[in-house]
């Protein structure tokens, strides 16, 4: 897969679960949650995702830090936890999320090689920025780009037509990345060049749009744009 994309001229990153650990959340707190730790954190990212198609199909959108929060609430009480300092700390955690590993040494690569980086991100400003910041990665984009801006979430194509209406590269000239199967679809079958991060070694939800390649993390991104 060496060099598939070579030509491409900026690389745009989905935020959770593609360069931010959405689990670190959970697991630094896992003393205060208890056994249900790892359950929970499975059932929040689920609820969370569930809640951006429902609001999307029933056409009432609410800022994504508003749809975490109530995604957590319902984990919480599934999970018979009732303390509010939980949740609390966990709305906390998730405005610091740890990066992967192998998150900054690939975009200190991409950035030596002239390849231009932002965020596409369900995620609100009021939420991506201090992550960003957190992470001492903000120098690395030079956009980080919401659906907050159009008011309605991923896949709809109004999303991916940020890139190119705030950065001004064409849809055939982008690689987009995403941990998300259903994300990864969609940028393609909108017409990015896109690469499914597929870190759960999880199997393909068979929709519209193909990805042009499959990674485990990001630390091969670099040879697949012919960079390395």
């Amino acid at each position: 897969m060496s060099g598939i994309l070579a030509g491409t001229a900026m690389c745009v990153f989905d935020a959770y679960g593609t360069l931010f650990d959405f689990n670190s959340a959970v697991a630094r707190h896992r003393d205060a949650i208890g056994p249900k730790a790892d359950a929970l954190a499975d059932l929040w990212r689920l609820k969370q995702i569930q809640y951006t198609w429902l609001r999307n199909s029933m056409g009432v959108y609410a800022p994504f830090w508003q749809v975490t929060g109530e995604a957590l609430d319902h984990c919480l009480a599934a999970h018979g936890i009732a303390d509010p300092a939980v949740r609390e700390k966990l709305m906390d955690a998730y405005l610091a999320l740890d990066p992967f590993p192998e998150v900054p040494a690939m975009l200190d690569r991409l950035q030596q090689a002239g390849v231009r980086r932002a965020i596409l991100s369900n995620g609100n400003p009021g939420m991506l920025d201090p992550m960003v910041a957190a992470s001492g990665l903000a120098d690395h984009f030079e956009a980080v780009l919401s659906v907050d801006q159009v008011g309605v979430y991923k896949v709809a194509p109004e999303v991916y037509r940020l890139v190119e209406a705030r950065c001004g590269v064409t849809p055939d000239k982008v690689c987009f990345l995403s941990s998300n199967c259903w994300d990864a679809h969609g940028a393609a079958h909108f017409g990015f060049r896109t690469v499914w991060v597929n870190r759960a070694g999880a199997a393909d939800d068979n929709l519209p749009g193909a990805p042009v390649a499959q990674l485990r993390d990001l630390s091969q991104l670099p040879s697949l744009l012919g960079v390395s």
